[in-house]
């Protein structure tokens, strides 16, 4: 195993996280009075997602409706990933006017920043996906639910929303297999650039 995924990638992580923090801390009143005003519940989203193979609760900025999860069986039929156990609708209808900001500029995502301080997710990796949706990838791609999971990845700069199902995993399983600095970098810099040119919701 090489040094950077032995220790430096660790390493990387924990150095942007120190210095995303406080700035997050500095828009953090201003985020979650917009939420606040705009519907009722709370500010945070816990979500149940799966990483070195275990399951941990990822922190979001809120973006939809309260009971939201609970609303997935009745919009069931309004998924666009039908090619496999993904769930995604492009004009979500749970989604709040706030909150559609909030994921243009992947804001809800900056929260997961203490996930990665933690050690749950890293910055770079297969991205997380719920538990549900993780048992039923093929067994060839089984071990990606063993590997860190991360806030942006391979997957998620080649446009994993709109991905076939197995491309998605495809791209996951050569990150894991050739993880390095100069991957991790190109990814992290690649997804600054999608952030700073958004292409919709």
């Amino acid at each position: 195993m090489s040094w950077y995924k032995k220790r430096g990638k660790r390493l990387l992580d924990i150095t942007v996280s120190l210095v995303a923090l406080p700035v997050i801390f500095l828009f953090f009143p201003f985020i979650a009075l917009a939420i606040k005003l705009d519907s009722k519940g709370q500010v945070f989203f816990k979500s149940r997602r799966v990483s070195k193979g275990r399951i941990v609760i990822i922190y979001k900025f809120r973006t939809m409706v309260v009971g939201a999860e609970k609303m997935k069986k009745s919009i069931k039929h309004l998924n666009e990933r039908n090619d496999g156990p993904f769930f995604k609708i492009k004009n979500d209808p749970r989604v709040t006017k706030v909150g559609k900001i909030l994921r243009k500029f992947w804001i809800d995502e900056l929260l997961q920043f203490f996930n990665v301080l933690k050690g749950d997710i890293s910055l770079v990796g297969p991205r997380p996906y719920p538990p549900e949706e993780v048992f039923k990838y093929p067994k060839e791609y089984a071990f990606l639910s063993r590997a860190k999971a991360g806030i942006t990845g391979l997957s998620q700069i080649n446009g994993s929303s709109s991905l076939p199902f197995l491309e998605v995993l495809k791209f996951d399983s050569y990150y894991v297999k050739n993880v390095s600095l100069r991957l991790d970098l190109k990814i992290l810099w690649k997804t600054l650039l999608l952030i700073r040119k958004p292409s919709g919701v």
